[in-house]
C-alpha cells in the first residue's frame, strides 16, 4: 500500500510502499476512505513531541473494514469504522473505572518479537498514535476502532477520531458544562470549533470563542458562539467579564499554549474551571495564583476529551445526522495523499480549519 512517511522530524513525508501483516487476533484490516490532518500530528513531524520512527502519522481516520483476524467481534468486513488513537485494553483500573481514555496497556499492541503489523523494506515502520491514517489501509486492535451509521460521509466520519471526541468530549465528559453556564473557548481549530458547537448543543448561555483568526470567529459563531474575540484584543478580559457578569463558568483552551492557558484562567469567575486541552510544550509549567485558590478555581488536563470512543462517537454521529452537530463546515479541503505535505505546511500557518486526505 502507499503511505505517508515520516523517516526524521522537521522533514517532509516522504510517500513510500508499505508492506500490511495480515490481521491477527483481535486485529482489524481496514481500508482507508479518509484522514485528516490534525495539529497533534504537528506536534511530532516537527519534533516537539519525541515519537519512534520512521512512523506514519494520521490518527483521525474512517474506512470500511476489510478483513479481521480471530477472536474479533466488535466488527466484521463491510462496516464503516472510525478509528481512535486511545485504543484501550478493557480490563485495567482505568478501563474498569470508565476512563477509557487513560488506558496505557500495551496489550493492543504487537509485541516487540511479533511481526509487526507494518514494514518498509522488511524493517518495522512505526504507527504514530496507534493509527498510522495517513495510509490506504490501516491494521489496527478491535478496541482502537467503532463501527459507526453508514449515513455519514467518510470525510466527516474521520473527524469524530480526534477534532470532534475531543472538543466535544472536553465540554460533554471532561467539564461536564450544564445548561445555562457560560464557556470560553480559546482557540477556534478543529477542537476549538468542536468544544463550541458542544456548549451549544449542552446548552450553554454565553459561550466566548476566541481566536486571532477572523474566518476562524466567524465559523465560531455560525456553530454556535454567542460573541468571539481576537485573543489580541485590547481589554479582552474586561469584555469578557462584563458579558458574563464576572467571568465564565467553563474555559476550555485548545491551543496548547501557555498563554492561552494563562488567559483561560484569567477569565473564571469564582468556582470556575479552567480545561487544558491542547497539547501543551512540554516540561513548561502553568502556574494559578493563591487568589485563584482561594477564589476555589479548578485548572484541569483533558486528554481526548475524557473519552470512552465505543460510546461517545456514535452518540456524535448521531448528533450529525440528527442536523445538531456541523461536521461540515469543518473541513476546509479535501486532498490527495500526495498532496498531503501541503496539508502539513498548512497547519503550520493555523488558517485552515482541516484538510482531509481522501482515498478512492
Amino acid at each position: 500500500m502507499k503511505a505517508a512517511v515520516l523517516q526524521e522530524p522537521k522533514t517532509e513525508l516522504t510517500i513510500e510502499d508499505i508492506t500490511v501483516a495480515a490481521p491477527g487476533p483481535r486485529e482489524v484490516l481496514i481500508r482507508t476512505m479518509a484522514c485528516g490532518a490534525c495539529h497533534s500530528d504537528l506536534h511530532f513531524i516537527d519534533g516537539a513531541y519525541p515519537t519512534p520512527l520512521p512512523a506514519i502519522p494520521g490518527h483521525e481516520a474512517a474506512g470500511i473494514v476489510e478483513a479481521v483476524g480471530a477472536d474479533v467481534t466488535a466488527m466484521k468486513p463491510g462496516d464503516h469504522v472510525v478509528t481512535c488513537f486511545s485504543a484501550f485494553c478493557g480490563r485495567c483500573e482505568y478501563c474498569l473505572t470508565g476512563r477509557l481514555s487513560l488506558c496505557v496497556d500495551a496489550s493492543t499492541r504487537r509485541k516487540p518479537r511479533d511481526e509487526p503489523r507494518l514494514s518498509l523494506g522488511g524493517a518495522p515502520v512505526h504507527q504514530l498514535l496507534n493509527v498510522a491514517g495517513f495510509a490506504e489501509m490501516l491494521l489496527v486492535h478491535e478496541n482502537g476502532a467503532v463501527v459507526v451509521d453508514p449515513g455519514i460521509p467518510f470525510d466527516r466520519a474521520a473527524l469524530m477520531g480526534c477534532a470532534v471526541v475531543t472538543g466535544a468530549g472536553a465540554v460533554f465528559n471532561t467539564a461536564k458544562v450544564r445548561p445555562g453556564e457560560d464557556v470560553a473557548v480559546i482557540g477556534c481549530g478543529g477542537i476549538g470549533l468542536a468544544a463550541v458547537n458542544a456548549a451549544h448543543i449542552a446548552g450553554a448561555d454565553r459561550i466566548v470563542a476566541i481566536d486571532p483568526v477572523p474566518a476562524k470567529r466567524a465559523l465560531a459563531e455560525k456553530l454556535g458562539a454567542t460573541d468571539s474575540f481576537d485573543s489580541a484584543d485590547e481589554g479582552l478580559r474586561e469584555k469578557v467579564m462584563a458579558l458574563t457578569k464576572g467571568g465564565v463558568h467553563h474555559a476550555l483552551e485548545a491551543v496548547g499554549r501557555i498563554a492561552a492557558g494563562t488567559l483561560a484562567l484569567s477569565l473564571l469567575r469564582r468556582g470556575g474551571t479552567a480545561t487544558i486541552v491542547g497539547m501543551m510544550p512540554l516540561f513548561e509549567t502553568l502556574p494559578m495564583s493563591a487568589l485563584d485558590l482561594l477564589a476555589e478555581k479548578r485548572l484541569q488536563g483533558c486528554l481526548m476529551g475524557s473519552n470512552r470512543f465505543p460510546l461517545d462517537i456514535p452518540r456524535l454521529v448521531d448528533f450529525y445526522l440528527a442536523g445538531r452537530l456541523d461536521l461540515d463546515s469543518l473541513v476546509a479541503e479535501r486532498i490527495s495523499l500526495a498532496e498531503i505535505n501541503r496539508a502539513i505546511d498548512t497547519l503550520r500557518g493555523g488558517e485552515a480549519v482541516r484538510s482531509v486526505v481522501v482515498f478512492d
